[in-house]
């Protein structure tokens, strides 16, 4: 609980590709060391591999 204020709600920005909040969000979770980027490339390269098969 902090004791000066409570902190302001962050609205996630979209991201570039599918432009949902949501894909943003995810990445923010699957990102190690901040390295965000590689994060996204590793997402959209998934998403690709998985859009082929179908």
């Amino acid at each position: 609980m902090p004791r000066r204020r409570v902190a302001d709600k962050r609205i996630a920005i979209p991201d570039p590709k599918f432009n949902d909040r949501l894909v943003s969000r995810f990445v923010g979770s699957l990102m190690k060391d901040g390295k965000k980027s590689l994060a996204y490339n590793i997402l959209y390269r998934s998403l690709d591999s998985i859009l082929l098969r179908f």
